[in-house]
């Protein structure tokens, strides 16, 4: 719930739980499969519908939940359920296209969790482009989707750096320049960086950071929509006759601020301080 990605997400799905005369019970799990199953075993008897936002459970137990309750899911594709999905393919292309645009020919995708199927997305989405656009593109990672995660990512970094990265998501990209601008490093000047999501607070830090803006409060509201769809069919067929739309695919966009830039000609020594 720190995570202000979930701000926006929220809000749409309040809105929506509103319009359609529902209540919205949130509960975070932070990122714990064994407390998402918890809170899911917990509230099955007193939710009409779930959303599962952003979740670690297998696509086995995911289904066998929507067979027992109506539900969507968030930022994940899972067959035989309804999803709600930012294009990261096109998101991830365009942040590739500028980096090559700014001339950088080698760049480094900061990776979220293992488990996140969103992540798995924007790693393929990377060689894909890089290869695309003659851009390669390495793999460091995996790391907490977290600004701690992001200062863990820069020692990695350390030692066998590119002219650009790309995070995973913003906090991941803002925890990293914080760390290596702490070791007089500049951003955009030695090192360009691309955050994923455009959260509240993006264009806050210094420089302001250049991101693939997902159209977060309409993605809640979307999945919220779909769920109600939903929850109306199965009260008038039943749940087992219900046949899953296919996956919404939400647009995204790329905001270049400032902490991208040109290329640097040569590329300065540092090093970071001892831990």
């Amino acid at each position: 719930m720190t995570n202000p990605f979930f701000f926006e997400i929220i809000r749409g799905a309040e809105r929506a739980a509103a319009e359609q005369d529902y209540t919205l019970l949130v509960a975070d799990v932070n990122e714990s499969t064994e407390v998402e199953r918890q809170a899911l075993d917990r509230t099955a008897g007193i939710v009409e519908g779930i959303v599962l936002a952003t979740s670690r459970l297998s696509d086995t137990s995911i289904r066998a939940i929507a067979r027992r309750q109506p539900a969507v899911v968030l930022n994940r594709v899972v067959t035989d359920v309804p999803s709600v999905v930012t294009d990261n393919a096109r998101g991830m292309r365009r942040a590739v296209e500028h980096l090559a645009q700014l001339d950088h020919r080698t760049i480094t995708y900061l990776a979220g969790p293992e488990a996140s199927w969103a992540d798995g997305m924007r790693w393929r989405a990377a060689q894909e482009a890089g290869h695309e656009v003659g851009l390669r593109v390495r793999r460091l990672g995996p790391f907490a989707p977290t600004r701690e995660g992001g200062r863990a990512a820069a020692r990695a970094f350390a030692g066998s750096r590119t002219t650009a990265v790309v995070a995973y998501n913003d906090l991941l990209a803002i925890g990293f320049m914080q760390e290596v601008q702490s070791w007089g490093v500049s951003v955009p000047g030695d090192v360009s960086v691309v955050g994923f999501d455009d959260i509240f607070g993006a264009d806050f830090c210094s420089p302001a950071l250049t991101t693939v803006a997902a159209p977060l409060a309409a993605l809640g509201k979307h999945a919220v929509t779909v769920l109600a769809e939903r929850l109306s069919t199965v009260g008038l067929r039943g749940a087992r006759t219900v046949v899953p739309r296919r996956p919404a695919l939400l647009p995204a966009a790329l905001r270049v601020r400032e902490s991208t830039g040109p290329r640097p000609r040569r590329q300065r020594a540092w090093t970071p301080p001892p831990a």
